[in-house]
């Protein structure tokens, strides 16, 4: 049994309050789908600047209506601190998702950027101090790696950043560690590497990789890919995501508390293979992307060429343990995206 499956035994005979924040978005829907399943009760945080209100639709849906009474939703903004602690008001763990994405948004707007990623975070971290939060779990990011050369990634090695998202993403590591010294919070920070998978959104000029490629073959639209193709990264389904969140929140090892991790597979996928990766799965139900050939870009500004992670340190102090490779990450989040984008051409 592993350390995960223990976790979620735990969960279904013991009631937490967790905040999520971000709930509207991609990996914070998720967190409250996976949370209200195993009984527990959430408030979920969101401004829907780049969160959904379907995405919570599709929630409720999932879960059903018993389920779904355990969740209160707080329609706020993490730049307000009063927000933050109307939210963080009786929790016991803060899972906070929230954040404005997308290194090359924040070269666009390095000033939204920080209020959001920095002032928000500390507002954040400021209201689950107030309210007595057992342990706040963040979302950091692979991009604190910045121009360090070394692979795989380990969590102590890090570079220059290359991007304000950069920048904003390391801060709050820095905060995070600085609320622990001083006022004895319990934080864990968890680093993704190009998360994916259901509900994640295929539109907008930000859009990640993944679902921005599903939605162009399925579509049979023009598809980019910066650069040769060789670009790599550690792709990770979005229930490993999830797992590791869960994890952090209720690790008990010592040692474990006021760390970062990472959170990946350890495993290298090129643009071009994940092209070809996609082009298989969809062949069957949608023959023209065997004629579809896709289109080379500049490299793109603040972007690394390689992401690989080491995952040893999560593995050994959380006892993560990922459930998805790449291929049946892929095939699921296919199915999702087929049926909704589908949907969405009706």
């Amino acid at each position: 049994m592993t350390k995960f499956n223990d976790i979620q035994q735990h969960l279904s005979t013991h009631s937490y309050h967790w905040l999520v924040t971000g709930a509207a978005g991609f990996i914070g829907s998720n967190l409250v789908e996976a949370l209200l399943k195993l009984n527990q009760r959430v408030t979920g945080m969101d401004n829907f600047a780049t969160g959904h209100q379907h995405n919570l639709d599709q929630v409720q849906q999932l879960v059903g209506a018993d389920a779904w009474q355990r969740f209160d939703f707080v329609n706020g903004d993490i730049r307000q601190l009063a927000d933050c602690a109307r939210a963080c008001q009786g929790a016991d763990f803060v899972l906070h998702q929230a954040a404005l994405g997308s290194v090359s948004r924040s070269i666009q707007d390095p000033i939204a950027t920080n209020e959001t990623n920095v002032t928000g975070f500390l507002n954040m971290l400021t209201a689950s101090r107030d309210a007595k939060v057992k342990r706040f779990v963040y979302a950091a990011s692979s991009s604190t790696y910045g121009d360090h050369p070394d692979l795989p990634k380990q969590e102590p090695v890090i570079g220059n950043p290359l991007s304000p998202y950069a920048v904003t993403k390391y801060v709050n590591e820095l905060y995070a560690n600085v609320f622990a010294r001083t006022y004895g919070s319990e934080t864990i920070g968890l680093r993704y590497f190009n998360v994916f998978g259901p509900r994640q959104d295929p539109h907008g000029a930000y859009a990640a990789v993944i679902p921005q490629w599903i939605a162009a073959l399925i579509g049979n639209k023009p598809l980019f890919i910066n650069g040769d193709g060789e670009t790599s990264r550690d792709f990770c389904f979005i229930d490993n995501v999830v797992q590791a969140n869960l994890l952090a929140a209720l690790a008990d090892q010592p040692g474990a508390v006021n760390q970062v991790y990472n959170v990946a597979l350890n495993q290298r996928t090129s643009l071009n293979q994940l092209h070809a990766m996609m082009c298989e799965l969809l062949r069957d139900r949608f023959p023209h992307v065997l004629e579809h050939k896709p289109e080379h870009a500049g490299f793109r500004a603040g972007d690394v060429r390689h992401s690989q992670a080491d995952i040893s340190k999560a593995q050994t102090l959380l006892g993560f343990a990922p459930t998805h490779r790449i291929g049946e990450g892929l095939k699921q989040a296919m199915d999702w995206y087929v049926d909704s984008l589908t949907k969405d051409s009706k």
